[in-house]
């Protein structure tokens, strides 16, 4: 099904592949022939192609973060922007936390784009990356978004996804720092057969290459005879779920089917024919055979969590062992009690509830091959229940106008908001111990909405929308859309695009610095940091095995509403992980301010051994994982742990580049190590002359265990110069504003 390749290759100007090593010809021009390459030094302002000094054409925010990062450059100085900047309302739409919150942070989002010359698209209008498709990615470009979905390379658009701070620095002028990524050929070829969806190639894909690491921090370039044979649409299906792969950015071959589409939108002028320029040089290959794909399921809880849905009906005992391990990644993970095997009914796992949403689920033919798999059937009021959101206004229209949401409100189906809720945990949470079939991007521990903090837990698995409407048409009893005898119709597409003209405002290269910007109440300024001084001293505040993901560092769904008022969401830091976390961390912060006697015993002792005084060195928690970060590019991830007084992260593994850019982004020292040390919860851990190592450019730090007194050498890993300012000056802020 799929072959990875770890050694390099050179795909042929005839489109064959050939390992490097039997390459007869100039391998570094052959680098030079790939797709990304091209992108990526149009868009380079640095003086060579090894360190990257990328600006983008084009950044784009959703509104769980954007709030935030415009409070950045408010702390900094507000300054007209100078790249368009499109701010979208779909994360949070819903969620009535906290009563005017969400539309108190929309009408700033709205108030700061009039001031600053930006775009802003209303609520209920689109999802973001469905926006971004329709009005904004073309040929050739590159596009930064804060949410770690942003992805447009089957349109030209090398799309990446970060913390906000990037999104803040491209808005102040500078450059996104990166070094040259390696990058991974993607070979497709044969076609799917009928109820075969892309979320079944995305998932194989993700399955096969998220735990080896594979495509971490890569460029996917997606080439071959297989790309003809998807609709525009699939491809989109299958781009948007790269990032669950860990990969940094995609790119795809362009062509007629891609003009066709954007001319449909009223954007033929944004397509660019893509292909290689000649013998072009990956990093890595993965062979990806269409026709040998079948319906897939990812199981609680993550996205690499991949089984053939074939294989889990065809045994008891197999099923029985997969939800098994289930189980047991609940309890270990929450110590609550959640059962799946109660739920098998016939030899097969009967599920709770179906959603299709958002930028992978919500497009146009996903909804409508719902509606051909549902003709005729009408969902039971006692049964499973399917609610569809669609990705756009246009999207819906169109659905109404080919008659496709017509049959499926006739069938049961409850057509839902333009919002990316189901997803993001903020609609649609399933009742507790329950299981969700849903068509979204994500299925992390907690992320579908319930609070384990109060003794819920429930989860869903990730499907194509094809097989959800199989299981729904089949009381909820699991079932591949292969096994459905279904004639797929064929709809010619419109875009209606009056809904946008005059209903997105657009004011970039205008801004009015009169305007007043209303400013709820619950949004606040982000507190004062401070630098680091020249000894840095660490208390453990908390201690896992395993990876600690983005959404335990700082939930989606209730929390996120919190996403303006930066102490307020920090109270919601590891709740699902560690309950006592917040206050740990908390009284660390504190503990001089309290004068905490022992805090002050450990420094005076500390300051003892380096013949220092307390003004010298920076006290603060830290946090100790072999994996952090996977997920989301939410900054809060970071900033959370900066608030409540963290100076450092410990890992053996930082799981992507955008969250220890986000750790460096808010100061907090991105430590790893080999081999865990032996350091507890409430252990010290002694950092000598941190800040003076880190300005010089040394990429390894002595640590002491004042416990022991052992030495352990700790890597901070590559840094550019501005990365390590930033650093030690304390964070982003400090650092725009010393060179304000």
């Amino acid at each position: 099904m799929i072959q990875l390749k770890k050694e390099p290759f050179v795909r042929l100007a005839d489109g064959t592949f050939v390992r490097a090593c039997d390459y007869c010809a100039d391998i570094e021009t052959a680098r030079s022939h790939t797709m990304a390459w091209r992108i990526l030094e149009a868009h380079n302002e640095g003086p060579d192609m090894e360190n990257l000094y990328l600006k983008f054409d084009m950044l784009v925010s959703p509104d769980d973060n954007y709030t935030s990062i415009l409070q950045e450059l408010c702390a900094v100085g507000e300054r007209p922007l100078a790249i368009p900047w499109i701010l979208t309302n779909c994360h949070n739409t819903l969620a009535a936390t906290g009563g005017t919150i969400n539309n108190d942070d929309h009408a700033y989002g709205l108030g700061c784009m009039k001031k600053l010359g930006g775009i802003f698209v209303p609520p209920y209008t689109a999802v973001i990356h469905q926006y971004m498709r329709e009005c904004a990615a073309g040929g050739g470009r590159m596009i930064l978004g804060s949410d770690s979905h942003t992805r447009y390379g089957c349109l030209g658009t090398m799309g990446i996804g970060e913390g906000g701070t990037e999104i803040a620095r491209q808005a102040l002028g500078s450059t996104y720092d990166i070094r040259r990524p390696p990058v991974i050929a993607v070979k497709l070829s044969g076609a799917p057969v009928p109820g075969v969806g892309p979320m079944d190639v995305a998932l194989t894909l993700i399955g096969a290459v998220f735990d080896c690491g594979f495509c971490k921090n890569k460029i996917l370039e997606v080439v071959g005879d297989g790309i003809a044979n998807l609709s525009m649409e699939y491809r989109m299906g299958i781009d948007v779920m790269t990032t669950e792969t860990a990969a940094l950015s995609s790119i795809w071959m362009t062509d007629e089917t891609v003009r066709e589409w954007l001319a449909i939108h009223g954007r033929e002028d944004a397509y660019e024919k893509l292909e290689p320029t000649g013998d072009a040089l990956y990093d890595g290959l993965i062979e990806i055979d269409l026709s040998s794909m079948e319906p897939m399921i990812a199981l609680p809880f993550h996205p690499s969590n991949v089984y053939s849905i074939r294989e889990l009906c065809r045994d008891r005992a197999y099923l029985d062992g997969v939800l098994e391990s289930v189980e047991k990644d609940a309890y270990m993970r929450s110590g609550l009690t959640y059962t799946l095997r109660d739920k098998i009914k016939n030899k097969r796992l009967m599920v709770q509830q179906a959603s299709i949403a958002g930028c992978a689920g919500g497009t146009f033919d996903n909804i409508a091959a719902v509606a051909d798999i549902l003709d005729g059937y009408k969902i039971s009021g006692d049964g499973i229940s399917l609610g569809i959101y669609p990705a756009s206004q246009p999207v819906f229209l169109e659905t109404m106008r080919q008659g496709v949401a017509e049959r499926l409100l006739l069938s049961g189906v409850t057509i839902r908001p333009c919002i990316c809720g189901p997803c993001f945990g903020t609609v649609d949470v399933p009742a507790n111990n329950t299981l969700g079939i849903r068509h979204v991007s994500r299925n992390y521990y907690s992320r579908e909405g319930s609070k384990t903090d109060s003794g819920q837990l429930s989860a869903t698995a990730l499907m194509d929308a094809r097989s959800i409407a199989s299981t729904v048409r089949n009381g909820g009893l699991l079932t591949a859309a292969t096994e459905m005898d279904t004639v797929y119709r064929k709809f010619d597409y419109h875009f209606e695009n009056t809904i946008y003209r005059g209903g997105v405002y657009n004011g970039f290269g205008c801004p009015n610095p009169c305007i007043h910007v209303p400013k709820g109440p619950n949004i606040k300024d982000w507190p004062d940091f401070s630098e680091m001084r020249k000894h840095v001293l660490l208390k453990a505040a908390a201690c896992f095995e395993g990876s600690i993901t983005t959404d335990e560092l700082c939930p989606s769904g209730e929390a996120s509403s919190l996403r303006s008022n930066p102490e307020k969401i920090a109270a919601y830091t590891l709740i699902s992980k560690d309950q006592e976390y917040v206050e740990y961390a908390g009284n660390i912060r504190d503990a001089l301010e309290n004068e905490n006697t022992g805090t002050r015993s450990v420094l005076e002792q500390v300051c003892t051994m380096l013949g220092s005084e307390m003004k010298d060195i920076s006290y603060g928690s830290l946090l100790i994982s072999d994996k952090i970060g996977d997920g989301s590019s939410r900054e809060q991830a970071a900033s959370n742990q900066k608030v409540l007084g963290g100076w450092a992260n410990l890992a053996i593994e930082y799981s992507t580049k955008r969250y220890r850019s986000n750790c460096i982004s808010w100061g907090l020292i991105p430590l790893s190590c080999k081999e865990r040390p032996d350091l507890k919860k409430g252990d010290y851990l002694l950092l000598p002359d941190a800040s003076g190592k880190i300005r010089m450019g040394e990429e390894q730090l002595e640590g002491i265990i004042l416990k022991t007194g052992e030495k352990v050498r700790l890597s901070i890993g590559e840094m550019t110069e501005e990365e390590r300012r930033m650093l030690v000056l304390g964070g982003m802020i400090n650092y725009y504003r010393s060179i304000r």
